[in-house]
């Protein structure tokens, strides 16, 4: 039996997958900071480790999916200075910075929701595990890795690194840190209270005009950026746990301090496999406001921003996602897009096809070869791109089928149809067109073609050529035989 295999961040290897206790998966992904629209940079991850899920799921694992959500400790700039994100973007909409979180969280989720993406089993928030952060930071400072200073607790990484190997995860060395370090202007930067420049926050004191804060044995204060993920993963997942993922723009410092933080704590590594997802570029350009080409979800579902000329549906979108392996850099662009909604409609109608086709009973057609490819190729470190390749092949056959070049047996047809179920709608997570969106398409062509009937009965030969010449010209072929009219997608 082929095992999964996934690429381990940690390891710089693809391995074997094996999880901790038999048949069950601990996973934690890192979720929004909710004080935005979400945009084309968050959907890339949900659906990666949506379809990593579902693939377990279908591999009889019990799978306990946890994904936070960021509403306190952000910071602008993503370092340990700065206005926290939320408390900005309250002071912009004058709202409080929970009603921030609130809304934000709300917009992430619907977005999710019609991506098919299923939700987690356990979605924590920052701001609702404070005392788990706080004893978490005072195990840290017990060990010794960590220290109090001004109403501020910062991590001491030169004295974890005696013991332990900071940058084993993203691949720094302590030293390159510091010669980076010493080029900065620590006052400027507002990090003359820290050891090392390198040392990053566990907790900030808080100004008195910081609207999120709160008590903790250091003074009124909030916690650090990094600290929430390791203390909410051990809460719902243990102090060891199978898979942890994101973003590649997470991987440091983010990720690295979360293994410090547990390492510090626990003297163990969270996870065993860290997954990482490459990033999202648009029209081959990195996102950035300067460029106005930071599309939003919802503005690409509606069409409505200058880079598209319309709106694209939700299916269209995570199946143009699951186009590209996700450790390579995907680029959206309107052409990709209308490209991937062109394929995806193939897919739709060779599926519809398979309760049209006549079963004969000498099978020279086969689709078990695809069956076996598409799931070797999942279990290769989640080779989406392969596993469409697979779905076009049987399209393709299918359509030799429909077209009498071709025969499937009934056995065929029922292994096609559960290729689709399996692979096309479950792991991958298509949703189907609606039946009465199909239903009204059959009618629409029926109706026509029974009109072509009638003219051709009638001898008006002009208005059957002009209906046949129009559905051909929008991809839909007719094929008149002494049976009647049948009709394929061209």
């Amino acid at each position: 039996m082929i095992k999964l295999k996934l690429y381990n961040t940690l390891s710089r290897e693809l391995e074997n997958f094996e999880s901790i206790h038999p048949n069950k998966v601990g996973i934690y992904v890192c979720g929004p900071t909710v004080y935005g629209a979400p945009h084309l940079g968050h959907v890339r991850g949900p659906i990666v480790f949506d379809v990593l899920r579902r693939l377990l799921d279908s591999l009889n694992y019990k799978v306990r999916f946890v994904k936070n959500i960021t509403d306190v400790g952000h910071l602008v700039g993503d370092a340990d200075e700065g206005e926290d994100k939320l408390q900005k973007q309250a002071k912009i909409e004058q709202i409080e910075p929970m009603e921030i979180a609130q809304i934000y969280t709300d917009m992430y989720n619907n977005v999710m929701d019609k991506m098919n993406i299923l939700r987690p089993s356990i979605e924590p928030k920052a701001s609702g595990h404070i005392i788990e952060q706080i004893e978490l930071i005072q195990e840290i400072i017990e060990k010794g890795y960590a220290y109090h200073v001004n109403g501020s607790v910062y991590f001491d990484v030169d004295s974890y690194n005696k013991k332990y190997p900071y940058g084993e995860l993203s691949g720094r060395i302590i030293e390159d840190l510091v010669a980076g370090a010493a080029t900065q202007n620590r006052t400027l930067d507002g990090q003359e209270e820290k050891r090392n420049p390198h040392d990053f926050a566990l907790w900030k004191k808080a100004s008195p005009e910081h609207l999120m804060q709160w008590t903790s044995p250091w003074g009124k204060g909030f916690p650090g950026w990094h600290i929430e993920c390791s203390a909410m993963s051990v809460k719902y997942l243990g102090k060891h746990f199978d898979i942890h993922g994101g973003g590649m723009d997470l991987l440091f410092p983010h990720h690295e301090c979360e293994i410090a933080q547990c390492k510090a704590s626990n003297d163990v590594n969270p996870a065993n496999y860290w997954i990482h997802h490459n990033m999202v570029t648009i029209n081959g350009q990195k996102m950035a406001k300067s460029l106005n080409n930071g599309i939003k979800v919802e503005e690409l579902f509606d069409g409505n921003h200058d880079l598209l000329s319309r709106g694209f549906s939700p299916e269209v979108l995570r199946f143009s996602v699951l186009q590209a392996h996700y450790r390579s850099t995907l680029d959206f662009s309107e052409d990709a897009l209308i490209a991937a909604e062109k394929g995806l409609k193939r897919l739709e109608f060779a599926e519809s096809l398979l309760d049209k086709l006549e079963a004969k009973s000498n099978n020279t057609t086969t689709v078990t070869d695809l069956d076996e490819s598409i799931e070797k190729a999942l279990l290769d470190d989640l080779n989406t791109p392969i596993v469409i390749a697979q779905l076009f092949e049987l399209a393709r056959r299918i359509n030799l089928v429909n077209d009498g070049n071709e025969e499937f047996s009934s056995q065929t047809i029922e292994q096609a149809k559960s290729i689709f179920k399996k692979y096309f709608r479950g792991i991958l997570g298509i949703k189907p067109l609606s039946s009465e969106s199909s239903d009204m398409l059959n009618q629409v062509i029926e109706f026509l073609i029974n009109i072509r009937k009638t003219a051709k009965m009638e001898k008006n030969y002009p208005l059957s050529d002009q209906i046949r010449i129009y559905l051909q010209s929008i991809g839909i072929e007719l094929m008149d035989s002494k049976e009647g009219t049948n009709w394929k997608f061209n």
